[in-house]
């Protein structure tokens, strides 16, 4: 029997505990010889990276058990962590390992292997970073490595690296192979076919990876040292996502000369044909090194992604077509061999799971399975799909997830209080996949919506150029504009509206907080405050993003006077309602500087707020401890600011 209770008040089988569970991440999904490899984070121990792999039983095995952590720094997201090469003493996995940093060496096909160093021991912790790592000629590594020229979070060079898998570096820093250094950012690179030309991408500061980014070639000259290269596409304004050799003398680029996306053939004199010209997002932002949105299937045939969603360029028609599958959203993680598709793919009621796909039959199968605590999916919510207009009558896409239990329904007349989730980024995107953390808040009575607001990807550059130094002015209009549709519909409650968000999220919720009166709170979740800052020269952010504000605000010392007007940090006194801050303290993206100060000007000023930190945690929530914590002190504040009573978490302190 349906009972009637508020909105808010609902009892849920849905825990923080459930949402923890629920929390990990398949990533680097790919093949070898056949086989099915991918690394998961794993919640329940700390997040770690463990690295799996589907042997040839079919059955599912750790390759690397605790404490093995298969994770990197590079540019603090991270790149691709391992590769198998071939050696004399047979398949080797290649790997980076969290704690130190350092590339290490298994036997692929002996799980009582220890894995042994290939890469030298820095003189400081983690001064050296590697990633995007893939085999090269002559049992070697090839790689990005980072290394930590001094003491500020910007003292950062990079160059391309060969690593002797005889592990000769790991005693003789002098046995790293430099093969080149052509920009201050830079993908690893390619071999072609012939083993003669090496292919990667680079760019400069201060432009960021979607903005314009450099295809280049070179010659691998004696020695293995790459020669002068030659830039064959991208450009200021045109960004290279991803390369692949074509055979060789030509490439396969994704890349946007007419603000798409899309997948080009490149030959060695700089020569493109669009394969398929379509205003579609076949590729994505490089936020890191080593993702793939396409492969190819061969006779003129790829599969790629089109924002998300798999599908099929056949050159000789020049058509993108989508396959039709029961897990709709793939991840940037595609693999092939012999008509077959692996990859991690998920759906509106399910975690990602790694799959194989076979395009001749439609097969479509599970290697891996659902998390054990899934929750029921009657408790899930669907979202539904919307496009919502701003204020000057520009299109703005979101996901609405109403309040649904089957349990429950709220007093006739009453509307449900509703949360606006923001992505982070700014330049990512929101999909259409399962996250409990929202069906955590949806089956206590609580709506969500999730924006994909001007700025977000998947909706070609010019959507994305529109946050193009508007930032904290057309993502925090954007988001308040669907909150405030949804409450002129009669769907939200107007007064009982609410906006949270991670990163660059929480830079939007706090700047939402402090400078529109649309909603009564908002959780703020590892931020952005201050944009002085949040700059090379500010010091509170990392060297990869240390100019990503000239985009996104405008240049200094020019645009210092927006950089103070737009920064929440100075606009604690507007406040429009009560806050949480949530931070982990070993953040250097959004380092606990700027949330510390925050807090601390919110001392004796009478609005409601908390402060929560974890030690441990990094860019994001990883450990389970950590994400059960936050999601329970998130359905408190809410409970207490909008005015329900939660039925099952701690009351959380509020501080005024």
């Amino acid at each position: 029997m349906v009972k009637i209770a508020p909105y808010g008040t609902w009892a849920s089988p849905i825990s923080p505990a459930d949402a923890a569970a629920a929390g990990g991440g398949l990533q680097w999904v790919d093949l070898h010889d056949g086989q099915v490899w991918w690394a998961e984070s794993l919640p329940e121990q700390g997040g770690r990276v463990a690295l799996s792999r589907v042997d040839a039983d079919g059955r599912v095995r750790q390759v690397l058990g605790a404490p093995w952590n298969v994770r990197n720094r590079v540019h603090e997201y991270g790149g691709r962590p391992w590769t198998v090469v071939r050696t004399g003493a047979g398949d080797q996995v290649a790997f980076t390992h969290w704690d130190d940093q350092r590339v290490y060496l298994v036997a692929a096909d002996d799980p009582a292997a220890e894995p042994v160093p290939i890469s030298p021991e820095p003189a400081v912790r983690h001064g050296y970073r590697y990633a995007d790592l893939m085999p090269g000629p002559d049992g070697q590594v090839w790689c990005v490595r980072e290394r930590v020229t001094g003491p500020a979070r910007t003292d950062v060079r990079r160059e391309l690296v060969a690593l002797p898998c005889s592990g000769a570096a790991a005693v003789d820093e002098d046995a790293v192979l430099v093969l080149t250094a052509s920009h201050h950012f830079m993908t690893g690179p390619k071999i072609s076919p012939d083993g003669r030309h090496a292919a990667w991408i680079g760019w400069n500061h201060p432009a960021m990876p979607w903005d314009g980014t450099e295809l280049c070639v070179a010659e691998i000259g004696e020695g293995g040292v790459f020669g002068p290269h030659r830039v064959v596409a991208g450009g200021a304004r045109e960004a290279v996502c991803q390369v692949e050799w074509d055979g060789p003398e030509s490439l396969l680029a994704l890349t946007d000369p007419d603000g798409w996306w899309n997948l080009y053939r490149v030959g060695l004199d700089g020569s493109a044909r669009n394969l398929a010209p379509c205003q579609e997002e076949l590729g994505g932002p490089m936020w890191k090194l080593g993702n793939r949105w396409f492969a190819s299937l061969g006779q003129g045939r790829h599969v790629v992604l089109r924002a998300g969603r798999l599908a099929v360029l056949d050159e000789a028609s020049a058509t993108v077509t989508d396959v039709a599958v029961d897990l709709p959203v793939w991840q940037a993680n595609l693999a092939v061999a012999d008509g077959v598709v692996v990859g991690a793919a998920s759906g509106p009621t399910t975690e990602a799971a790694v799959v194989r796909l076979d395009l001749a039959t439609g097969e479509l199968t599970a290697l891996t399975g659902q998390p054990a605590h899934l929750p029921d999916p009657a408790y899930l919510p669907l979202p539904q799909e919307r496009w919502f207009s701003g204020p000057d009558g520009e299109a703005i896409p979101a996901y609405v997830y109403p309040p649904h239990n089957p349990d429950f329904a709220a007093p006739e007349g009453e509307l449900p209080p509703y949360v606006v989730h923001v992505h982070g980024g700014p330049t990512g995107r929101w999909s259409a996949v399962l996250d409990v953390d929202v069906a955590f808040f949806t089956s206590r009575g609580i709506g969500v919506v999730a924006v994909n607001y001007g700025g977000s990807t998947g909706y070609g550059r010019a959507f994305r150029e529109r946050l193009r130094e508007q930032w904290g002015v057309v993502d925090v209009r954007d988001c308040a504009a669907v909150a405030e549709a949804l409450a002129a519909e009669g769907s939200a409650d107007p007064r009982r509206l609410a906006v949270r968000g991670g990163s660059a999220g929480g830079w939007t919720s706090a700047a939402s907080m402090t400078s529109v009166r649309t909603y009564r709170c908002g959780t703020i979740m590892y931020p952005i405050l201050d944009l002085a800052g949040w700059t090379g020269a500010g010091g509170e952010t990392h060297d990869f993003e240390s100019r990503y504000v000239e985009g996104l605000v405008g240049v200094l010392p020019q645009a210092a006077a927006r950089y103070q007007e737009r920064s929440p940090a100075h606009r604690v006194d507007q406040l429009a309602g009560p806050v949480l801050l949530l931070q982990g303290l070993e953040d250097e993206i959004c380092p606990p500087e700027q949330a510390d100060r925050f807090v601390a000007a919110l001392a004796g000023r009478g609005i409601p707020h908390a402060y929560l930190t974890f030690e441990g945690e990094q860019h994001g929530f990883r450990r389970a401890e950590t994400i059960q914590a936050a999601l329970a002190a998130e359905l408190s504040f809410y409970g207490q600011v909008l005015g329900f009573e939660p039925a099952d978490v701690p009351r959380l302190e509020l501080r005024r």
